[in-house]
């Protein structure tokens, strides 16, 4: 009996069929040692079609069995992540199938309470914890503020919204994130679709290389990684090409196109045969995944240096307005903010 035969006797019979099946199918599912693709396949198709029909207390019970499984369907992870915090949470904190790229996407839709569970993940990447501190600094920024500026507390007005400020410097911090998520993070997933789809990458890095000005070239390097020009800078005024060496195996490029880019870029390191060699050897060892999570990486923590900046920046501004900069502490903090 396929799939599609349990949905129709779900639709044609009693609704309360669709829980019970969406339960015992994961179940069974769990039970296999090793599962076969056709069977993952299988369990996305038949559980993906219930998802809406299920109970909250479903949800929590197939989240909770999938966080144990090494393998398992990637929508349906997916979509249970997406939900509140008290389904979503064992797989925020166990699951293997979420990657960096989906936990920074999580953080950035849901805030601070998926931020929370996902900071208590075994190995966690530190970029993704230091993104969680900083949330977690604009979330309490407010209540400091306030408690350096006014000696006592004073009394709540009538119908005020106590903390209101912070809410809002949290949501400040969300937005931004979500729009960085867009422009940087997005690209993460479409990089090697971006090179497979596009034969001009490395003719513009070549050309641009050759040209002998370092901003032309960092320009096309950011533009074919989907990065800033800043961390574009850094890869290519660093002392060695080691990380030049992984962004061009990440791009796809082949031993050929990659060593031309690398001797336009540091003609310096290739001043006998035995320097090129070494980097032909080097190229051929790193592999190609290795190099796109390196990738993923560095995209990472330009979110978390801008978000570092962005609640420190936003404690400034707030601290401004409260009249907390009063305070010799607050004075000098504030000092430190100020351009040079």
């Amino acid at each position: 009996m396929s799939a599609s035969d349990f949905r129709d006797i779900v639709v044609k019979g009693d609704a309360g069929k669709a829980e019970r099946l969406f339960r015992a199918a994961v179940s069974a599912f769990c039970s296999i040692t090793r599962p076969s693709r056709r069977e993952v396949a299988q369990l996305e198709d038949l559980t993906l079609p219930l998802f809406d029909q299920v109970s909250a207390e479903a949800r929590r019970y197939v989240a909770a069995a999938l966080s144990e499984c090494e393998i398992a369907p990637a929508g349906l992870v997916a979509r249970l992540a997406d939900e509140r915090i008290d389904v979503a949470a064992p797989l925020l904190m166990r699951s293997a199938h979420l990657r960096d790229v989906d936990l920074i996407a999580l953080i950035g839709k849901h805030g601070i309470a998926h931020a929370r569970v996902i900071a208590r993940r075994p190995s966690l990447n530190p970029t993704i914890a230091q993104l969680v501190r900083a949330l977690e600094a604009s979330i309490s920024v407010v209540p400091r503020i306030v408690r350096a500026a006014e000696p006592a507390p004073k009394p709540a007005q009538p119908g005020t919204l106590p903390l209101q400020d912070s809410g809002h410097a949290a949501e400040e911090v969300r937005d931004r994130l979500r729009e960085m998520m867009r422009s940087d993070l997005r690209s993460a997933y479409s990089l090697e679709t971006r090179v497979s789809g596009d034969n001009s990458v490395f003719p513009k890095l070549r050309d641009t290389a050759f040209t002998g000005n370092d901003t032309f070239f960092q320009t096309a390097l950011a533009d074919a990684l989907g990065m800033n020009l800043a961390a574009a800078r850094a890869i290519t005024e660093a002392s060695s090409y080691s990380s030049l060496l992984a962004a061009l195996r990440a791009l796809d490029l082949s031993e050929e196109q990659a060593f031309m880019i690398a001797a336009a870029v540091f003609p310096g390191q290739f001043a006998h045969a035995e320097a090129i060699r070494m980097f032909a050897v080097r190229y051929r060892a790193l592999d190609y995944e290795t190099a796109r999570e390196r990738v993923r990486g560095w995209k990472l923590e330009i979110v978390a240096t801008w978000l570092q900046w962005s609640s420190a920046a936003g404690r400034g501004r707030r601290a401004a307005r409260s009249g907390a900069f009063d305070t010799p502490a607050a004075t000098g903090a504030a000092s430190r903010l100020k351009a040079p």
